[in-house]
C-alpha cells in the first residue's frame, strides 16, 4: 500500500484546529502520542484498525490514545484512497459527543466543496518543530 498524504484541515479564518488543539495539551507526552498516532495514519491508511482507530459516523474516523485515563481523539476522514484529512481533536469521557462528530462532518463538506483552500499541507514543517 502506497504511503497515505497527511492534511490538516484548514478553517476559512486561516486557523489549523488540530494543532490548536495540539499546541494547548499541556503535557508534551500527549502531544508526541497524537503526531505519533497521525504518522502510523500515514503508513496505514486504510489498514490501520481498532484499537488505534474507530469509524464513527458520515465517514467520519477517530485516532484513538489514552494517556492517565484521559481519552484523547483525533477526527479524520479519507479524501480518494490516498489522502486523510485530520479535522481536530478532542478530549472525551464516554462516546464522542454528537457535536463533535458534526463539526468533523462540516469540516468534510467543506474540504470537499474547496480542497486548496481548506488544506494546510505544512504537515512536516509541524512536526519538525514540535520535536
Amino acid at each position: 500500500m502506497p504511503a497515505t498524504q497527511v492534511v490538516f484541515f484548514k478553517a476559512a479564518d486561516e486557523s489549523v484546529p488540530v494543532i490548536k488543539f495540539l499546541d494547548q495539551q499541556k503535557q508534551s507526552r500527549v502531544k508526541a502520542k497524537c503526531i505519533a498516532l497521525i504518522k502510523l495514519l500515514a503508513q496505514e491508511g486504510y489498514e490501520l484498525k481498532r484499537p488505534r482507530t474507530d469509524t464513527l459516523r458520515g465517514g467520519i474516523r477517530e485516532l484513538r490514545t489514552e494517556i492517565r485515563n484521559t481519552n484523547y481523539r483525533l477526527l479524520y476522514f479519507f479524501h480518494g484512497q490516498n489522502c486523510v484529512i485530520i479535522s481536530h481533536g478532542i478530549i472525551k469521557e464516554d462516546a464522542v459527543p454528537d457535536q463533535e462528530i458534526d463539526k468533523a462532518i462540516e469540516n468534510k463538506n467543506l474540504y470537499i466543496s474547496d480542497p486548496d483552500k481548506y488544506s494546510y499541507h505544512e504537515v512536516e514543517q509541524y512536526y519538525e518543530q514540535t520535536t
